[in-house]
């Protein structure tokens, strides 16, 4: 059975009620408890910010030979969560797909809030972020250039590229609805704001054929970017001699990877708010459907990458190899990660295979924070178990995180849902004008 994309054929002034109002209805208390504890935890990621600065990154619990931990865990976390917005928005775009059209939003606005938290991570893992300008490629006269053979440019280059593109192609896509607030908005000053936003849309025949071309060029300079940055981002490990590091089928992995977690973190954020805002009509069982079916796809190509990782480890010949994926990690310290990956990666995935299943909000919303827990897991399996044991036993040492890893990593979580959150106070979640395109659309060919 296939389930329609859109409940009903509402009409347009019906959709514009529906999906502008919410902009400007009171929040419920719901969205008010939930803000209060979105920002307790920013205070809290502000505080052990302050306190990093202050006394220096000894307070994390990095140690020889594990000199990356959880910040760099959380960054590859971070830029992987935004990268299924990209997917959504762009590739599906040029490939024409309708599905997308309810949830890119979402997905975009995702995208952007993500590399905010993931951007942090590497400015603090400096140890001295007010020189954070050295990592641009500036004209120095005194010629203290970067350090180009480091990864740190190579993710500030990544960063900053994916981030904008991200933005403007977010921006762009607003237009429309930007418009649309500004005439239908109660009060001045928001009638003002909006319309400065909207830059002067008319909805004009002349301005939606620039529109398209402009929205359809930024959907192919952002495509590549799905590719390119997550690929930038192993290659700080690949390029490194450390066992399980060096492995030629990271780019493709770490890209598979990021798209998986991201369509996860969709499921996350879409499943409750389709509940709470009453948009099923809007966001139907076809979108749920739809992004289950990519999870599952997206989830064997990370369990392909891992059969191969064993397989070339093993035929490697080489002993730190061998002894890093099959005694190390499933049997060394912190091997409850390694299994905690294991089961939320390659088993709870299988469990979208039922119709009944992926029919079932709870249990997606439910599979898809368990996907996310298994993502988080095979960073810190990556980096921090394979530092934990390189070739030197005598150098070989456990890695604990702290307290300031622990609420650092959770305060970004609440800065994260503290930005989605005012995302949907101050601006509509569902592109209102590509709703009305679809709706018209699948209405002429009922017809």
């Amino acid at each position: 059975m296939t389930h329609p994309l859109l409940l009903g054929r509402p009409t347009d002034e019906a959709l514009s009620e529906q999906l502008l109002s919410v902009v400007w209805k009171p929040r419920s208390r719901l969205w008010w408890a939930a803000f209060a504890l979105a920002g307790a935890g920013t205070a809290l990621l502000v505080f052990t910010i302050a306190y990093t600065v202050v006394s220096g990154i000894g307070v994390w619990g990095n140690n020889i030979p594990v000199g990356w931990a959880f910040g760099i865990i959380n960054f590859v976390f971070w830029v992987g969560i935004g990268h299924a917005g990209t997917f959504i928005s762009a590739i599906l775009l040029l490939l024409e797909q309708r599905w997308r059209t309810s949830i890119n939003r979402f997905a975009e606005a995702m995208t952007l809030f993500a590399v905010i938290q993931a951007g942090l991570y590497p400015l603090l893992h400096l140890g001295r972020p007010w020189f954070a300008y050295w990592l641009i490629p500036y004209p120095s006269t005194l010629q203290m250039w970067p350090q180009f053979k480091s990864a740190l440019p190579w993710d500030a280059a990544a960063i900053f590229t994916y981030f904008t593109v991200s933005l403007v192609f977010w921006y762009v896509g607003l237009l429309p609805d930007f418009a649309s607030l500004r005439d239908r908005a109660p009060g001045r000053a928001r009638k003002v704001i909006y319309g400065i936003l909207s830059l002067g849309w008319r909805g004009s025949a002349h301005a939606y054929r620039h529109y398209r071309i402009l929205y359809g060029l930024l959907a192919g300079l952002a495509t590549p970017l799905v590719l390119s940055v997550h690929s930038i981002v192993s290659s700080d490990f690949a390029m490194a001699l450390v066992p399980g590091w060096h492995a030629t089928i990271f780019p493709p992995f770490f890209v598979a990877g990021a798209i998986f977690s991201g369509f996860a973190m969709v499921l996350t954020l879409l499943i409750p708010a389709r509940r709470v805002f009453h948009i099923e009509n809007v966001v139907t069982q076809r979108h749920l459907d739809n992004l289950s079916k990519m999870t599952l796809v997206t989830a064997w190509i990370v369990i392909y990458a891992y059969v191969i990782e064993f397989f070339a480890a093993w035929y490697s010949g080489s002993d730190a190899e061998i002894y890093q994926y099959f005694v190390a990690r499933p049997f060394g310290p912190n091997n409850g990660v390694f299994w905690a990956q294991m089961i939320c990666n390659v088993l709870v995935p299988q469990l979208l295979w039922s119709s009944r299943v992926r029919q079932n909000g709870v249990l997606l919303w439910i599979i898809s924070i368990l996907v996310n827990v298994g993502m988080w897991s095979e960073r810190f399996v990556i980096i921090v178990m394979s530092l934990q044991r390189e070739f030197l036993p005598s150098g070989w040492h456990a890695f604990r995180p702290t307290w300031v890893d622990i609420s650092m990593f959770a305060g970004t979580f609440c800065f994260f849902l503290l930005l989605f959150l005012i995302f949907l106070r101050l601006f509509p979640f569902i592109p209102v004008a590509e709703v009305k395109e679809l709706n018209h659309e699948l209405g002429k060919e009922e017809h």
